[in-house]
């Protein structure tokens, strides 16, 4: 294969899977689904679409778990591991992704499966991580698509994570993949990567769907996660341009959180028969729980499916008990739990935790995704104001006969009319405004929730005075973003239509102010916008002239703050006062600013100048005033929680 292509990886909390793009002569993109070889069986290897994200330890009587490339193999990533999950659950990794995302752990250490069993030797999220691409590496260069491609250390590979990831969670995974040998790594936010897919899968005509002054709404769902992003559709120069104008906040809440409350109800089911069930089996009946749920929402013609759970016994397997699932149940607890109707007001409920609490992942207190999405619609009211009015489309466009550009035309146009009615940045609504809506993530395979999500929303648009919303045709939930991943690999190299935005918040550093010590009192804390809101990866924020004070060859403290409300602020705004619930703080760094050619304890005036990476994260370099040594300066960075001279 001579033209030069792009890898795209979707490290799902559910599934995990890759394609490959490539541009023709034509400049037109095109993409392609990697199959993925896999135990399906001890003995069965296979090649599917998708690699289910769970990793089995062999018990000993199992002997060799072995594949095409190692017939010595002790563990199985896929379709097997996914299997053997509900008949050993404390054998199975599951949820590396959530657990690599919580902030509360150290996710470094060997944590999974929480309940191993007495043979197996715990992991961490990250080598869980690095498992599961590792398999994906192997997979690629084994199979006959991998003999045509260079080695994956060679190719550029596009990894993609949800928008409200921070920047540790970033960083880890970036880890990961390079401890899979995977060397050329690009982020990109997952609702992104959907629209990328879409764009693609629409080719030319995606321009009957989308016209300036469009607001895309893109709604993921996954196993693990609850992501929502915000799209503005312009016309710059007479193209469309695409940006990204506002993500939500990180909610541990989808797939994983439905099977545990199928799991309870099942249990409850059980406990009424006689039957009693420890932790043990409650994770084995959580992820037949998932099995079931997902029979019957893919065959509506099934009203139960039968749930079997693994018993406690001295062997691999021992007794089992039994249930069922019925329709009704899913359509009850599902639909009406996870997605009430409730008004535009509405605000998710957050519980205070217990003081003490067993090991497991900080799921969102609230389960009903439409009062978070209602919150987000809500909190992001401004995001169209924060555009420039010359942003407000003019009148519709059509596009020439390359495709590629678009030109502005006159007359009446009903898909442009509804644009604009609910573009108007001057109309003063209480809530963000969609009217096109992108469905993505497996929770959404169900025409159920989908119908109740669209329901709820058009009835908000109503009472506040806007068109509803219209759902994108043509979206693929299972693959979108794997294929929008490699999609965002050619964009990368000018082709296609790139989606803009930068960050998607904007971020400040904790400076305190001098005061005498007065008991009972903290010194005032001031906010130093060291980053603005929709600052472009790779650029340069200006070097802020303030001049600061940081001391060096002790132990420091960094506090940050970061905002996804504050569109204004610009590099080097100091903000003494600020709103509840503007600026919400981010994990502090501690660290030891070097003191060569300096004595511990000096402090040195400098200047601040901050740069967003390609992965995604925030680099802050504190520049001497009067360096001793040239190009002397100190580098703090959000994700790598270590700070060094450079």
């Amino acid at each position: 294969m001579s033209e030069l292509i792009s890898i795209g990886i979707d490290l799902g909390t559910t599934h995990t899977a890759m394609a490959i793009a490539k541009t023709d002569s034509q400049d037109r993109i095109t993409t392609e689904v990697v199959g993925v070889e896999q135990l399906v069986t001890s003995a069965t290897a296979q090649s599917r679409d998708l690699l289910p994200s769970f990793i089995y330890f062999a018990h000993e009587t199992e002997g060799a778990l072995a594949l095409p490339w190692d017939a010595s193999r002790r563990h199985a990533v896929g379709e097997l591991a996914r299997a053997r999950a509900a008949e050993a659950p404390g054998r199975v990794v599951a949820s590396a992704k959530s657990w690599l995302s919580h902030s509360g752990v150290d996710r470094r250490k060997d944590l999974l499966p929480p309940s191993a069993a007495e043979d197996v030797e715990k992991i961490s999220p990250v080598e869980a991580s690095f498992r599961i691409l590792d398999h994906l590496a192997e997979a690629l260069s084994h199979s006959k698509m991998g003999a045509d491609l260079p080695a994956l250390a060679d190719l550029d590979v596009v990894l993609t994570v949800p928008a409200s990831f921070d920047a540790a969670a970033r960083d880890l995974t970036v880890e990961a993949a390079l401890a899979a040998g995977i060397e050329q790594i690009t982020l990109l936010e997952e609702p992104q990567a959907a629209l990328y897919a879409w764009v693609e899968r629409m080719g030319s005509g995606f321009r009957k769907h989308l016209v300036p002054g469009d607001v895309v709404l893109v709604i993921d769902v996954g196993g693990g996660t609850t992501d929502f992003s915000a799209i503005a559709v312009l016309e710059s120069e007479g193209s469309l341009e695409l940006r990204r104008i506002a993500v939500g906040d990180h909610i541990l809440l989808g797939g994983d959180n439905m099977d545990l409350a199928l799991a309870y109800h099942l249990k409850q089911k059980l406990e009424q028969d006689g039957t009693t069930l420890d932790r043990w089996q409650l994770q084995s009946l959580t992820h037949a729980a998932r099995n079931a749920k997902e029979t019957l929402l893919s065959d509506g013609a099934l009203t139960s499916v039968p749930v079997v759970v693994a018993g406690r016994g001295s062997q691999l397997l021992g007794a089992t008990k039994r249930t069922e699932l019925l329709r009704t149940e899913v359509e009850q607890l599902l639909v009406e739990g996870y997605f009430p109707v409730v008004a535009a007001t509405a605000k998710p409920v957050f519980r205070p935790r217990a003081a003490l609490q067993q090991l497991g992942l900080p799921y969102a207190s609230d389960p009903a995704v439409t009062k978070h999405l209602a919150a987000f619609l809500t909190k992001q009211a401004s995001a169209l104001r924060a555009l420039r009015s010359e942003d407000a489309p003019e009148g519709p466009i059509s596009s020439d006969n390359s495709g590629a550009r678009t030109t502005l035309v006159t007359g009446d146009d009903p898909a442009w009319a509804r644009a604009r009615a609910a573009f108007d940045p001057d109309a003063n609504r209480s809530l963000l405004c969609p009217t096109k809506i992108l469905f993505n993530g497996g929770v959404f395979k169900s025409a159920m929730f989908r119908s109740r999500v669209l329901q709820t929303l058009n009835g908000w648009l109503k009472e506040s005075g806007a068109p509803e919303a219209l759902v994108l045709p043509g979206e693929d939930l299972d693959l979108a973003v794997a294929r929008g991943a490699a999609y965002y690999g050619e964009v990368r190299r000018g082709k296609g239509l790139r989606i803009r935005g930068g960050t998607a918040r904007a971020y400040y550093v904790g400076i305190e102010s001098p005061m005498p010590a007065v008991p009972g009192v903290e010194p005032p804390l001031l906010a130093l916008c060291v980053a603005p809101f929709g600052m472009e990866e790779g650029s340069d924020a200006k070097s802020i002239e303030q001049e600061l004070l940081a001391v060096v060859g002790e132990p420091v403290r960094f506090r940050f703050f970061g905002s996804t409300v504050r569109r204004g602020d610009a590099s080097g705004q100091l903000l003494e006062h600020w709103s509840e619930g503007q600026l919400e703080e981010l994990s502090p760094i501690e660290v030891v600013l070097p003191a060569e050619n300096r004595q511990s304890g000096d402090v040195v005036p400098v200047r601040l100048k901050a740069t967003v990476t390609a992965i995604g994260t925030l680099l802050v370099e504190a520049i001497p005033t009067e360096p001793l040594v040239l190009d002397e300066r100190w580098k703090v960075e959000l994700s790598v929680r270590e700070a060094q001279e450079g």
